[in-house]
């Protein structure tokens, strides 16, 4: 599967393998990880990929992604989608950078490329969500169209319609 190529960021579609890396927190030669990454988010993300890789299969391509910058490679976060899409054609994502590259546009770059993917590969809608909280993350979706669709006490939801490629 290809890497999703953005002007400042390059999304890689992480294997069995990397995800095992991330989840341990132990990077192998040829890895290049900005430092504070892994997150406690990365790591979670990656185990959840590779516990569903174990039960379900390879969930590619909805599966993990590596948030690298492209000027240097380095991994700064990761995206993805939390499982396969259901029967009518809806995703639910998630994403986080490491603190230190916060605040550079770099989230709703991101969230834009796995968006556009998810409409390529003819998916209808997008689903994400934050905790009450996280107005950073918040503002990420509003920024890429996604709508405030409800919250309950602790999470404010979102969701994107995505229209057809000929629409």
């Amino acid at each position: 599967m290809d890497d999703l190529v953005t002007e400042r960021l390059t999304l890689h579609p992480m294997s069995l393998a990397e995800a095992g890396r991330v989840a341990a927190g132990r990077p192998a030669d040829g890895d290049r990880w900005a430092p504070g990454y892994p997150a406690a988010a990365d790591v979670e993300g990656a185990r959840h990929f590779v516990s569903s890789w174990a039960t379900h299969g390879d969930p590619r391509p909805y599966g993990s992604y590596e948030i690298r910058r492209r000027a240097d490679g380095a991994a700064i976060g990761g995206t993805g989608f939390n499982r396969p899409p259901d029967g009518d054609g809806t995703v639910t994502i998630g994403y986080g950078l490491i603190p230190a590259e916060r605040g550079k546009g770099y989230a709703a770059e991101a969230l834009r490329a796995l968006l556009r993917f998810a409409r390529e590969c003819g998916l209808t809608s997008v689903r994400g969500d934050a905790d009450l909280d996280n107005v950073a993350s918040q503002r990420v979706m509003a920024a890429v169209g996604m709508r405030c669709m409800g919250e309950d006490e602790r999470v404010r939801y979102y969701e994107i319609a995505l229209p057809a490629d000929d629409a």
